[in-house]
């Protein structure tokens, strides 16, 4: 996990600026969709949050995960080119959040070199994200991606808690690709499929064509 980009004591000299305020968000709400004016800088404190993106086919591909210290590279581009969302950005997990509206983010980008520092190193870290994505969906094939996948969404338990049209939103693949490269690792005793989960029995198989990427 990155280092905070916002310390206690810039959140307290940012608190002094008007309309900068702390704001919390359950799992499954819509922080922003495409379209959507840019209320100001999240800097997250708590929780997690999922970034997609949609075609004009209507696939989507998720882009990245933000996590505390992280930024979201969607919200720093608008911001910075003063332009609305091009992607959506929904709650994974509960967060808590301080919100600095553009004035006061371009006043600590200004003012605040440990701030500006950490935001740019982070945006920096986050187009390595994508350059990883791209990397992914050029030149690996369906099973390595979708391998992938599940070993970074499993839980302890080895269990998947997802959909086949959220896998496939995951690695920006077609549902039906999904289900039937699913149903290949099933027959091969890789995972057990059920409705709304997947759970790999065998892991390190799992493992060894994820890690062929």
């Amino acid at each position: 996990m990155a280092n905070k980009i916002v310390s206690t004591e810039t959140m307290a000299r940012a608190g002094r600026a008007l309309g900068v305020r702390p704001i919390k968000a359950a799992r499954g709400a819509a922080l922003f969709r495409n379209g959507d004016p840019c209320q100001g800088f999240l800097a997250l404190e708590r929780g997690l949050i999922k970034v997609t993106m949609c075609s004009a086919s209507g696939r989507e591909i998720v882009l990245y995960r933000v996590q505390p210290g992280e930024i979201c590279l969607q919200t720093f581009t608008c911001l910075v080119q003063h332009r609305a969302y091009g992607a959506e950005g929904v709650v994974e997990e509960d967060i808590e959040a301080l919100l600095i509206p553009p004035d006061a983010f371009e006043g600590l980008m200004t003012q605040d070199a440990a701030f500006r520092g950490a935001v740019l190193n982070s945006v920096a870290e986050r187009f390595v994200d994508f350059e990883r994505t791209v990397e992914a969906l050029a030149f690996t094939g369906l099973e390595q991606r979708l391998a992938a996948a599940l070993m970074r969404l499993i839980d302890e338990d080895g269990v998947a808690h997802l959909t086949h049209e959220a896998l496939a939103i995951e690695i920006g693949s077609a549902r039906e690709a999904v289900g039937r490269q699913l149903s290949i690792m099933a027959r091969q005793g890789i995972v057990v499929l059920s409705r709304g989960k997947v759970e790999v029995v065998r892991k390190a198989t799992l493992k060894s064509l994820a890690e062929a990427m």
